[in-house]
């Protein structure tokens, strides 16, 4: 299996906790050496192991953005 390579570039923030100490994070996050996504997952406190997450382009992260904001309009 090839090894998969990322460096955080920038922590937004952390969503939730668990009690184990794992983070439920969002990050600016480059994989493989490319151009950096948006990325939520669960990270453990030392960010040497993951859970599943997705990945999302700025533009999707805006339309996700936008589609966030309508739910507070929806009456």
């Amino acid at each position: 299996m090839a090894s998969l390579q990322y460096e955080i570039i920038k922590t937004i923030g952390t969503l939730s906790e668990s009690t184990t100490g794992w983070k439920k994070e969002l990050n600016l996050i480059s994989w493989n050496n490319r151009e950096p996504k948006y990325d939520l997952r669960d990270w453990s406190s030392d960010h040497e192991k993951m859970g599943k997450g997705i990945t999302l382009s700025t533009d999707e992260m805006s339309n996700l953005k936008e589609l966030l904001e309508q739910i507070n309009t929806i009456s």
